[in-house]
């Protein structure tokens, strides 16, 4: 079986789509994971980890009201920076980690509350975003296991979002194309 990331870029490759990632707890590591996929410069437009909070407002265009108020760890925050690094880097995907990883809580939530985002194009004819996706998870582990687990989230959220849009005659053509899989 394919990992998320190779199945990330064969998807995304196929329907001729790119992908930005903005980045805080996990500090590069979906980067990493999406380029150890051969053939990701065909999908990948980059990424920003913006660690520090100011960054998130600066670089991503975070509301900067909403990170006063709430702070970075937030639903909202991870839906912000998915469609500001989608917007930053010009890509049709845009996919954002936020979160604790410890060993202290931050900005009043526990280690281990994670937030991923996944924002995308514009559904045909809809006119809202066929991404536009949060998930809040409650991670267990040190901080390793909960940024490892995080890229997987997040990978796997936009898996999910892409599956979604595919039609049936999508996903019939991408069958014949890649073998039968």
């Amino acid at each position: 079986m394919s990992s998320p990331a190779t199945e990330v870029v064969r998807l995304l490759t196929v329907r001729g789509e790119s992908l930005a990632v903005a980045e805080s707890l996990t500090g590069g590591l979906v980067a990493a994971e999406i380029t150890t996929v051969p053939g990701a410069s065909k999908i990948f437009r980059g990424s920003v980890t913006a660690y520090a909070t100011a960054l998130k407002h600066e670089l991503l265009a975070v509301d900067a009201t909403l990170l006063e108020q709430r702070g970075a760890v937030d639903p909202q925050v991870a839906a912000q920076m998915a469609a500001g690094v989608r917007k930053a880097l010009g890509a049709d995907w845009g996919i954002a980690t936020t979160g604790v990883a410890g060993p202290d809580p931050q900005d009043g939530q526990p280690v281990g509350t994670v937030f991923v985002a996944v924002d995308g194009p514009p559904a045909p004819g809809s006119g809202s975003a066929g991404g536009g996706k949060v998930e809040a998870l409650r991670l267990n582990g040190d901080r390793a296991e909960i940024r490892m687990e995080s890229v997987r989230s997040v990978l796997a959220l936009l898996l999910k979002e892409l599956a979604g849009e595919q039609t049936g005659n999508e996903r019939a053509q991408d069958t014949e194309r890649n073998g039968g899989f």
